[in-house]
């Protein structure tokens, strides 16, 4: 028997039988070894196709197939990676054509150009990067096109923030949020405008560089926490609007609320929370950041505007249980990644578990620090400065866990600090002694704390997408980078002194309003390197002595003095100077001491074990 005639005629049989063709999972566009699969959600169509470069733009040569509810599928073999396309869709009511970007695309030529066909291979190098336990984080806001971008021309890109990443490393930085960089309308936004959810913003360098990017901030110790936005989509520049040609009241279609629930700050483009394959949409894509791009936590845009109408505060029920959907997958699949909201109301059910009734996310941005806080710092004179404010401010937490907040005094839709403090004059001696002192507060505060791009080089311009972040600034202020740095180093405690900034425990034991000076003790466990006391004096003028209680007796080593001249050549140098607790009760305390404090400053100490004289 010719054994090579016989394994000639099997495999002629085998090629020319019928062999049932393999069906792919999953929504878009499907990579695999013998092509690309498409799948697309378009219940009102009579017919859909595909068209694309690999069969020249043809409106009509690769039609899909229907499937169940509303599906449409077909696989290409001769599509690849790189291809661009688009949906044609026929409504079956009018026999419209629309010619439809994939809303699953991974990424687009533009806001308003073609899908594109998308590799999901990336050789991350990521296998051995720990990310830090919540209580350690130090978040920065970043936005990707104004980072490291150098004025006039393009936006800036992954790649040129990932040049910067030293200088975060550099500044003690392990946590970065990402302002939106889904696809947007045009190449310069904030990114709240969302035009494709699953695409990489063009402008950014797209889905690889995104990839690059966060692999590089593993490299470099650092989680990557992104801005994700579902309160609303576009308004502009947005395929999903009457996507396959159906819609009520002229509203959006199958993927929009069609009554009063559509509407929303930004235009009639609320996503309709209650639609299974919405939920299902939406649910999608946050589960690709955690997957496909390794991302860290997630970020949740006004979840108040998921949960509620914000204009007369009519609930979505059907909102606030896709939160709870989501946030159960995310915690079941991925139990060390992030999530938090922007709910911005003071609500504890926000991070209230999901079998309590809460919506299940792990922190939230705390309206009860900032404001206050902020009101506090930029009061024009001492006199007006309630500490009893800034006391409540200090212990408020959710749900008994004070890591559930998120704690900051700038951001993306804040004015910045220095300039509300002296308008037209931010870089005075006012501005940054007392825009400091929040620093301090935020970094010694109990909660998660976030700090935005610039923050560090006392920025006093107001955030804008085409005013890039002057990075050079650090050469000007050098001192208040140490400062900042000095402080982060603190709060992560990577000297081994301030443990107890990890921990959930605080107690503000001295508060003399008159005088405008407190004091609060944080503490994990307490004991040597774990008691750290946080002084701070919020008026113009200082103390050679000044007496208050203290937790434990022995020498106190100060560990930070915002008025050290290392910061700056005009502070003063008062203070700083270790001291010794003794026996003998005030503030409610066994023990007191006398500290020197300058103007507008803030001392934080704990004690070595050598120190401790119980």
């Amino acid at each position: 028997m010719n054994i090579n005639r016989f394994f000639k005629g099997l495999k002629a049989m085998l090629l020319d039988s019928p062999r049932k063709a393999q069906i792919y999972s999953g929504m878009g566009a499907i990579v695999h070894s013998q092509g690309v699969a498409f799948r697309v959600w378009a219940p009102n169509a009579s017919k859909v196709y595909v068209m694309g470069s690999f069969n020249n733009w043809s409106e009509t040569a690769n039609p899909l197939d229907s499937e169940e509810n509303g599906y449409w599928y077909g696989d290409l073999p001769e599509a690849k990676v790189g291809d661009e396309y688009r949906y044609i869709i026929v409504n079956k009511d009018t026999d419209e054509t629309y010619k439809r970007k994939d809303p699953y695309s991974r990424e687009v030529t533009n806001s308003n150009g073609n899908s594109v066909v998308v590799s999901p291979d990336f050789s991350w190098e990521d296998q051995d990067f720990s990310p830090p336990n919540w209580n350690e984080l130090v978040i920065y806001e970043m936005h990707i096109g104004t980072f490291a971008d150098k004025p006039g021309g393009k936006p800036g890109t992954f790649k040129s923030a990932i040049r910067a990443l030293p200088y975060l490393k550099e500044l003690g930085i392990n946590a970065i949020e990402i302002m939106p960089s889904a696809e947007f309308a045009a190449d310069f936004s904030w990114g709240y405008n969302p035009s494709d959810i699953f695409a990489v913003e063009t402008a950014y360098g797209g889905s690889q560089a995104f990839k690059e990017f966060v692999n590089a901030a593993h490299q470099n110790g650092m989680i990557v926490i992104l801005d994700v936005v579902y309160n609303h989509f576009g308004p502009s520049d947005l395929d999903l609007w009457q996507f396959d040609g159906w819609s009520e009241n002229d509203k959006g279609g199958i993927y929009f609320y069609n009554d009063r629930r559509a509407k929303t700050a930004w235009g009639n483009t609320r996503p309709d929370y209650g639609r299974p394959e919405v939920r299902q949409f939406l649910r999608d894509n946050a589960l690709m950041w955690l997957t496909e791009y390794h991302i860290d936590g997630l970020r949740w845009d006004s979840t108040l505007n998921i949960r509620s109408m914000e204009e007369d505060g009519t609930e979505i029920p059907e909102g606030w249980s896709l939160m709870q959907w989501i946030n159960e997958e995310i915690k079941s699949r991925f139990p060390n990644k992030i999530n938090i909201a922007e709910d911005l109301r003071n609500n504890p059910w926000i991070t209230k578990e999901t079998g309590a009734g809460g919506a299940g996310f792990d922190a939230q941005w705390d309206p009860n620090f900032i404001h206050p806080v902020r009101g506090v710092i930029k009061a024009p004179d001492d006199a007006s400065r309630d500490l009893n404010t800034l006391r409540d401010a200090i212990v408020h937490q959710y749900n008994f866990d004070v890591f559930e907040r998120v704690i900051f005094l700038e951001a993306h839709d804040e004015p910045r600090l220095p300039k509300e403090i002296w308008p037209g004059n931010a870089q005075s001696w006012f501005a940054r002694k007392r825009s400091t002192l929040g620093t301090v507060l935020i970094l010694t505060s109990p909660g998660i704390p976030m700090i935005f791009q610039g923050q560090e080089l006392l920025e006093y311009n107001d955030f804008e997408d085409t005013d890039p972040l002057d990075l050079t600034q650090r050469e000007t202020f050098e001192g208040i980078f140490a400062l900042y740095r000095d402080l982060i180093r603190l709060r992560r405690n990577l000297e081994g002194n301030t443990r107890g900034l990890l921990g959930q425990n605080v107690n503000v034991y001295h508060l003399n309003n008159n005088d405008k000076l407190i004091a609060f003790h944080r503490w994990e466990t307490g004991g040597a390197k774990g008691d750290v006391v946080i002084i701070l004096n919020l008026a113009d003028r200082s103390y050679d002595s000044y007496n208050l209680g203290f937790p434990k007796k022995g020498t106190w080593r100060v560990r930070f003095n915002s008025d050290s001249q290392h910061y700056s050549s005009d502070f003063g140098n008062s203070g700083g100077c270790d001291m010794i607790a003794e026996e003998g009760e005030k503030d409610g305390l066994e023990y007191n001491g006398n500290i020197a404090i300058g103007p507008y400053s803030a001392l934080i100490l704990s004690q070595n074990p050598e120190d401790v004289n119980d």
